[in-house]
């Protein structure tokens, strides 16, 4: 016989349990039900001691995860002033670096300056390479400035947004599109 033609029976507790399913929903479409067997009378369910009952409270909701904070820009006057020259506290420079190691060294820049209690440095990209010394390379138009374009990506993620207020591209003093003023967060208390 296959296994669809079988039939299983269902014990007492399975029983009780279907039966309370079957009475607590409502139907879509109420039909006559014919030839149905009439419920059986359920054996009282023993009383919970009370102490049981209160360990059964549901627990407290979740906290969420404190929400990223985003992003601001430099405020105009700060902005002005460092675009006159005014001094930076400190200053990264990742020419020559590959992704991983500037990365990682960025990374760790943000995290001792924000330790030292600094508020806006000055990190160095680069430019790019430009035109013919890539065609010798033999690397792609689009190859240009690697480090220019990932270091704001890497500045934007969630995990430095706890030290990283925000950035922007520096003062023509300062480097200008080839570096970025990064305001750093104050440590917590």
């Amino acid at each position: 016989m296959s296994r669809r033609g079988r039939r299983r029976t269902l014990d007492e507790k399975e029983r009780a349990l279907w039966d309370q399913v079957t009475r607590s929903v409502t139907p879509l479409r109420p039909q006559a039900v014919a030839d149905a067997p009439p419920p059986e009378p359920a054996p009282p369910a023993p009383a919970e001691p009370p102490a049981r009952a209160a360990s059964l409270r549901p627990l407290p909701a979740p906290v969420p995860a404190p929400a990223v904070p985003p992003l601001a820009a430099l405020e105009p006057k700060a902005r002005r002033r460092l675009a006159r020259g005014a001094a930076v506290d400190a200053r990264l420079d990742l020419h020559g670096l590959t992704q991983a190691a500037a990365h990682r060294r960025l990374r760790q820049f943000l995290k001792d300056a924000q330790a030292s209690g600094l508020s806006v440095v000055l990190v160095i990209t680069g430019k790019g390479e430009r035109g013919a010394a890539m065609a010798d390379l033999g690397l792609a138009e689009g190859a240009r400035g690697v480090l220019k374009r990932a270091v704001p990506l890497w500045l934007a993620e969630p995990d430095l947004r706890a030290v990283v207020v925000g950035f922007e591209e520096a003062g023509r003093r300062h480097g200008g599109e080839g570096a970025l003023y990064v305001r750093i967060r104050r440590r917590p208390a």
